[in-house]
């Protein structure tokens, strides 16, 4: 009995291999080999994150759900304001016909231009200054001084609003020598438009004049608005508004209209 014990551990000696022993169900897990070259952590805990850094990651955590809320979903006001100013740039590109030397209308550029100059503020005020100085009647005076009076109250109201705003035009189109003059650099509102529009509307009130030269006189103030979208100078906007602005001036005149004495103390004054 002896004797085959030990042939049995030579036998196993000899090259039989062992079986895998499986650890005890108390002993805890061993953890994984850590790589070559990585520090080596001690066994206490890792240390808390500092206070500063806790409340921002908190913060930042509150505030970006609001934040992707008030991107996705865009307020219908928001929406309705981009889509009509996306529609007014792409139709005033398209009437934009005359905006540069390659356009489709190039040819008719300078007679555009001349129609836009006609509603200019310069020759404007340039004419209004020569009839008043020519004029000898006292009801011609009072109508030519309120007539300054609303030029000059237009020029100062668009460059106000102009500078205020600050809105370039549909193409890159330098202003003018005039337009520096004038004051008239930006886009919104349309000096030009609410110019002839407050004067069409001054000589239909104060002038009498017959059905016809009413109506060439409208068409007048339509033309030098769109001759001004024509040659890439102002959006579409820029014109309405500009004609909206030229009518609350001349209402504004209305209501502080000169009386005869008082522009004689200012004609003889000046």
């Amino acid at each position: 009995m002896p004797a085959s014990q030990s042939r049995a551990r030579a036998r196993d000696r000899g090259g039989v291999p062992h079986r895998a022993e499986l650890p005890p169900l108390s002993q805890p897990p061993r953890a994984p080999p850590e790589p070559r070259g990585a520090p080596r952590r001690g066994p206490g805990p890792a240390p808390p994150a500092p206070p500063g850094d806790a409340a921002r990651e908190r913060r930042q955590s509150q505030q970006l759900p609001e934040e992707d809320c008030m991107q996705l979903n865009p307020s219908f006001r928001g929406i309705a304001f981009n889509s009509l100013l996306a529609i007014d740039i792409c139709m005033s590109k398209r009437l934009g016909v005359c905006a540069g030397r390659a356009a489709s209308w190039a040819s008719a550029r300078s007679m555009v231009k001349l129609v836009g100059i006609t509603g200019h503020g310069i020759p404007w005020v340039g004419g209004t200054l020569l009839c008043l100085v020519k004029s000898s009647s006292l009801a011609g005076q009072e109508v030519l001084m309120n007539l300054l009076l609303a030029l000059l109250l237009d020029i100062m109201t668009v460059a106000g609003v102009q500078k205020l705003i600050k809105r370039r035009g549909p193409y890159e189109t330098s202003p003018s020598l005039l337009d520096y003059l004038a004051m008239d650099v930006y886009a919104f509102p349309a000096g030009h438009a609410s110019r002839a529009a407050m004067v069409s509307k001054f000589f239909l009130n104060h002038l009498v004049l017959a059905v016809p030269l009413r109506i060439l006189l409208v068409l007048w103030a339509f033309c030098v608005g769109l001759s001004r979208v024509m040659i890439g100078r102002h959006h579409i906007t820029d014109v309405i508004s500009g004609f909206i602005i030229g009518y609350f001036q001349f209402r504004l005149v209305e209501l502080v209209w000169m009386s005869s004495n008082t522009c004689q103390m200012l004609i003889s004054a000046w």
